[in-house]
């Protein structure tokens, strides 16, 4: 059996925190949670909406999936476990915010952009990914002679739009988006330098957020 001691000190300080220091908060989210947004990331270990974004219990409903992507509208009896986050984010928690998390380095994008060189993508991520399909031709149209990593890079901003998209053929999505009542969100976390990047709707670009990470010098006296 694998050694989960590191867990469950982890879970014994959580305790700690949450109900000794922090037992005012505790006590309220006992009875329902009034969270702001809805945060739609990746399932990367590396990529903990939470933890980067500093949050405490209760700020952020989340929904993670592979490549932190967003299907189209489609209602019918099969299993939608995506739209049904959304729809009790929506129209239960009545988020303000939704946001769309994508990252560097994403193993999902790579997936997606391995398709056409007959890799394995396993039974059911190939299937997935491919809502972001277009994403990749489209970075392939433009980009055909690019290095793949840029190629990558490229793919995993422009499935973030495919996402903000889809969401807006949920009905009940673009009505409270025109209504003032829910804004999207597109965001870029860049892995290497912790650099946040937005969606600008009136430039059409990824533009600085929250700058990398910068280390302060030494003082000059320092020893």
């Amino acid at each position: 059996m694998a050694d989960v001691t590191k867990f469950l000190n982890g879970i014994e300080n959580f305790q700690q925190r949450h109900f000794g220091e922090n037992a005012e908060l505790a006590s309220t989210l006992v009875d329902g949670q009034q969270p702001q947004a809805l945060l739609i990331g990746c399932c990367d270990s590396r990529v903990d909406p939470a933890v980067l974004l500093n949050c405490d219990l209760g700020e952020l409903f989340i929904l993670r999936n592979i490549a932190n992507l967003v299907p189209p509208y489609i209602y019918n009896d099969d299993y939608h476990g995506v739209s049904s986050s959304l729809e009790y984010a929506v129209c239960r928690l009545e988020v303000t915010d939704i946001i769309v998390l994508g990252h560097s380095e994403c193993g999902g994008i790579a997936a997606l952009m391995e398709a056409d060189d007959s890799g394995d993508s396993g039974e059911f991520i190939g299937k997935w990914v491919n809502i972001a399909a277009a994403a990749r031709d489209k970075v392939l149209a433009e980009m055909p002679d690019a290095p793949r990593d840029k190629q990558a890079r490229a793919c995993e901003r422009e499935a973030i739009l495919i996402s903000l998209k889809n969401l807006m053929t949920f009905p009940w999505v673009k009505e409270r988006v025109a209504k003032g009542q829910l804004c999207l969100h597109g965001w870029y976390y860049n892995i290497k330098t912790g650099q946040l990047r937005y969606y600008n709707q009136l430039t059409g670009e990824f533009e600085i957020l929250v700058r990398r990470y910068e280390k302060s010098p030494p003082p000059a006296d320092a020893v």
